[in-house]
């Protein structure tokens, strides 16, 4: 049916790509039909990753990069649609997160800037398209993020066992799932994910990432650069917390190793003890009594940072979503074609357990196909 069909569409904070999924939301849990990766433009991405550390944007550039993002995100729709086999008049709705440039829940005057014009998305496609989802969140006192935890609810929820779970982006987040559904969901950003160890395999290999944490492997963590890192802030601060690679930086980093300057293989060696020690001690001290942990996001495929988490954490099992059900690449987007239905039908889609927020809040706008 035609109501039942939605496409949920993101670029995460590693700005690697736009994630596209098409997902049937007729039963009782959502099915992923057909995803697909779609490459940002070599020049769009190059200016995408200038503008999220550059303050001192001009207004017009950023009004030209949200344009052109939001041809992007149609054209990821199209693609998908295409690679399904399904017309878009089959699909009732888009749900498109749009790509973070800046995120300041901690500003005098909070917001959160995602971009990829909406507009774009829903005259190019002939589909209605819901967008902007964090800044009404943010209007009603929250921290606009993290979103996904209702969507981890739903899908991971278990009365057998208190189960948390770890999307792994470029920023790390935390979901706390209790077994008991009379206690509530709760759910924080931990700090750096992938971004730091990306943003150091590019400016040392010329490589966007660092496979498996191959490279990671071959040095040896830093103590005195690891201590300094994990002594900032951010980590002791109790939740409701949010953060991005515009806090957890190059310039944070260079900062942190003015102490010292260990080799470059060392320096990422200790940035994956950095992600692994700040997940294992933020579920430690916020959720004691988990039980299960199960992992997403494209860090579930650093063996090396999965290793060392599971190590941290034992005897508490560390399982891919894959596991249970759902392919651990591909949660966020759904999670956003799933709240582009909560909001076509007028229900809240915000965790104020988790954001901060004043009251449950319907997030986003829609845009008419």
């Amino acid at each position: 049916m035609a109501d039942q069909l939605y496409v949920g569409l993101i670029s995460g904070t590693s700005m690697d790509g736009v994630d596209a999924v098409l997902a049937d939301l007729s039963g009782p849990r959502p099915s992923l039909l057909a995803s697909h990766a779609h490459r940002w433009p070599d020049t769009l991405a190059a200016a995408l990753a200038a503008l999220a550390t550059d303050p001192a944007t001009p207004i017009r550039l950023l009004g030209e990069l949200d344009a052109r993002a939001g041809e992007v995100f149609a054209a990821a729709t199209l693609a998908l649609l295409q690679t399904a086999g399904v017309d878009p008049g089959r699909v009732r709705a888009i749900g498109s997160h749009g790509q973070t440039v800046l995120h300041a829940p901690d500003a005098p005057t909070p917001f959160s800037l995602q971009i990829g014009d909406p507009n774009r998305i829903a005259q190019q496609t002939g589909i209605t398209t819901v967008a902007d989802f964090r800044r009404r969140d943010m209007a009603a006192g929250g921290e606009g993020a993290p979103l996904v935890p209702a969507f981890h609810r739903e899908m991971f929820a278990s009365p057998q066992e208190n189960r948390a779970v770890l999307n792994i982006g470029g920023i790390a987040n935390l979901t706390l799932l209790p077994a008991d559904r009379a206690l509530s969901v709760t759910g924080f950003d931990t700090g750096p994910g992938n971004c730091l160890l990306d943003g150091w395999s590019r400016r040392h290999l010329d490589r966007a990432f660092d496979p498996g944490g191959t490279w990671a492997s071959q040095g040896a963590a830093d103590p005195d650069l690891l201590a300094r890192m994990l002594a900032d802030p951010y980590f002791a601060r109790r939740a409701p917390k949010s953060t991005g690679p515009e806090y957890f930086s190059a310039t944070w980093l260079d900062r942190m190793r003015s102490g010292g300057t260990p080799p470059a293989v060392d320096v990422q060696a200790t940035l994956l003890a950095l992600t692994a020690h700040s997940i294992a001690h933020a579920l430690r001290a916020t959720a004691p009594a988990t039980e299960r942990l199960l992992v997403c996001g494209g860090g579930v495929h650093n063996t090396a940072l999965l290793t060392l988490l599971a190590d941290l954490l034992a005897p508490l099992p560390v399982e891919s979503t894959a596991q249970h059900g759902l392919d651990p690449d591909w949660i966020e987007a759904m999670a956003f074609a799933w709240l582009a239905r909560e909001t076509l039908a007028g229900r809240p889609g915000n965790l104020t357990s988790v954001t901060g927020a004043h009251a449950p809040v319907v997030l986003g706008a829609i845009y008419p196909a």
